[in-house]
C-alpha cells in the first residue's frame, strides 16, 4: 500500500473486508441436541439463563442480516451448528442444509460475503459422549461432517474455518473446568485435545480444497498478550510458559514444528504442515502472569489485570472477563506471525460493554493499528468486529454485552448502539479521519492522529 496523500485519512486498500463475527449457538436459539444444552441443563451458566431463542436467528436472522446491511459490512462470519446438521451419528437433517442455504443466500443477496465456521465450541451430544476431540474415531467424525456440509453449502460460500480457537476450546474444558466438559488440570488431555484438533482441521483442509479448489480456509486461533506481572525470573518464566502454552501450540503444529511432548503428533505432522491459506486472529486483551505454586493444573501461572488497564465491563464477580483490552495487540501477533508468509485475518476483536463507552476507542485503535501494519506492508484480508446483536455469551448468559446493537432477550428488541453508526462511517470512508474520531470517539482523537486541533 502506497503511503497517504494525506496523514490525516488512514485509508484502506480497495477490496478490504470489513465484517462483523458471530456464532451459532449464541445467536440462532432453540438449539437442540448439543453438548452446551446439556451443560445448560445441568446449571453451568454462571447467571442462571438458558439461551432460549438467543437472536432468534434460527427462526429470522434475515432481520439481523438487514441491520449488518445498514451498517453496510461487506463480510458476515457465521458458523453452522454441527448438532444440528448431524443430530445422530451418520444421519443428516436435510432441514438444517436448506435453513442454512436460505441464510447465506440472504446474506450474498445484501451483497455480504459469508465466512463459514464449522465448528464454534458446540458439537451433537452423540459425538461429545464418544469422547468428543479425545475419541480414537474425532477426526473421522468429524471429517464426514466437513464432507457433507461443504458438499452442501459450498456453493454458496467459499471462506470457511474449520475450528474457532482450539486453544480456548482446550483450557476451558480440560484446564479450568468453565466449559464442557467441565474438567480441571487435566492437563495431558489438553495437549492430545488439541492434538486431534489440529489433525481433524488438517484433514478437513484437504477435504474442503478437493471439494473447492478455490476455497480460503483456515482455523481462528485466539491470542492473548502475556507480560510478567514483575521483572523477576520466575515470573518471566511464567509469562512465556503461558504464551506458549495458550497462543503456540496449535500454530505451531500447523507451522510444521514439532507437537507437544508424548502426544505422538510427530508422526503426523507432514498431515498438518502448512494447512491454511490465511491467519486467523482473535484477540481481545492482555493480562499479567505471575508464577504461582499453588496452580499446577494452570502451569503454576496466575493471570493478572494490568492496573489501570481499560477492562470493559466486569463479570457478576467483579473480574475483566479479558484483563486489559488491548487492540493494539494486534501489531503484536501479527508482527511475529508474519515470518509465515500467509496473509492475515483478523476474526474477533471487541469488547463487553453495555453503555458503548469503550467500544468506539477499541473499533478506532484496531482500525488504526491495521493501517500501520498495512503502511508498512503486512497483508491484512480484513477485520470483523465481535460482534452483531448482543448474544448468548456462553457461561455469563446474557450478562456480557458485545454487540454494535443491543438486544432484549426477552422481546427481541433491538437499538443500534452509537457504535455501530461509528463503524457503519469507517467502512463508508473506507478508512479513519479525525472528523469521524471527534464526532464518535474523542478520547482516542490525539493518540491516533496527534497533530489534529
Amino acid at each position: 500500500m502506497s503511503e497517504n496523500p494525506s496523514p490525516e485519512i488512514l485509508k484502506f486498500p480497495e477490496g478490504f473486508l470489513w465484517g462483523l463475527g458471530t456464532s451459532a449457538y449464541q445467536v440462532e436459539g432453540g438449539s437442540l441436541n448439543s453438548q452446551w444444552c446439556e451443560f445448560e441443563k445441568a446449571g453451568g451458566i454462571r447467571t442462571g439463563e438458558a439461551s432460549g431463542r438467543a437472536c432468534n436467528w434460527w427462526e429470522d436472522a434475515e432481520r439481523d442480516f438487514d441491520l449488518a446491511q445498514a451498517i453496510g459490512i461487506n463480510s458476515l462470519r457465521l458458523s453452522v451448528s454441527w448438532a444440528r446438521i448431524e443430530p445422530e451419528e451418520g444421519i443428516f437433517n436435510p432441514a438444517a442444509i436448506e435453513r442454512y442455504r436460505r441464510m447465506l443466500s440472504a446474506l450474498i443477496m445484501r451483497n455480504i460475503r459469508p465466512m463459514v465456521c464449522l465448528h464454534h465450541f458446540a458439537h451433537p451430544v452423540w459425538f461429545e459422549k464418544k469422547g468428543a476431540f479425545l475419541a480414537r474415531t474425532c477426526v473421522d467424525d468429524f471429517t464426514r461432517f466437513v464432507n457433507f456440509t461443504v458438499s452442501e453449502l459450498g456453493d454458496l460460500c467459499s471462506d470457511w474455518l474449520t475450528i474457532n480457537e482450539p486453544n480456548v476450546y482446550a483450557v476451558t474444558g480440560y484446564l479450568d473446568g468453565a466449559h464442557p466438559p467441565a474438567l480441571h488440570g487435566h492437563i495431558a488431555d489438553y495437549f492430545n485435545v488439541l492434538v486431534n484438533m489440529a489433525l481433524c482441521h488438517a484433514r478437513a483442509y484437504h477435504a474442503i480444497h478437493r471439494l473447492q479448489q478455490n476455497a480460503m480456509v483456515s482455523f481462528a486461533n485466539h491470542f492473548i498478550i502475556f507480560t510478567e506481572a514483575k521483572s523477576q525470573l520466575f515470573d518471566r518464566l511464567a509469562a512465556r510458559i503461558a504464551s506458549d502454552a495458550f497462543n503456540n501450540v496449535f500454530i505451531n503444529m500447523i507451522a510444521g514444528k514439532k507437537g507437544p511432548p508424548f502426544t505422538g503428533l510427530n508422526r503426523y505432522l507432514e498431515q498438518v504442515k502448512d494447512t491454511w491459506d490465511f491467519i486467523g486472529v482473535n484477540i481481545y486483551g492482555g493480562v499479567d502472569v505471575a508464577f504461582d505454586i499453588t496452580k499446577p493444573g494452570m502451569g503454576f501461572t496466575k493471570r493478572l489485570t494490568p492496573k489501570n488497564g481499560r477492562t470493559g465491563d466486569l463479570t457478576s464477580t467483579g473480574k475483566a472477563m479479558f484483563g486489559e483490552i488491548y487492540p493494539q495487540g494486534i501489531k503484536i501477533v501479527v508482527e511475529k506471525l508474519a515470518k509465515f508468509n500467509r496473509p492475515f485475518f483478523i476474526l474477533e476483536n471487541g469488547v463487553p460493554d453495555r453503555a458503548d463507552t469503550l467500544r468506539p476507542w477499541v473499533i478506532a485503535t484496531a482500525v488504526k493499528t491495521m493501517h500501520d501494519l498495512i503502511r508498512k506492508g503486512q497483508h491484512i484480508l480484513g477485520y470483523h468486529h465481535w460482534t452483531l446483536v448482543d448474544n448468548f455469551e456462553w457461561t455469563f448468559g446474557y450478562s456480557m454485552r458485545f454487540g454494535l446493537v443491543e438486544l432484549d432477550p426477552a422481546t427481541q428488541a433491538r437499538q443500534p448502539r452509537r457504535s455501530a453508526a461509528f463503524y457503519a462511517a469507517i467502512i463508508k470512508e473506507n478508512g479513519l479521519t479525525p472528523d469521524l474520531l471527534r464526532k464518535y470517539a474523542p478520547d482516542a482523537l490525539h493518540e491516533i492522529f496527534p497533530a489534529s486541533h
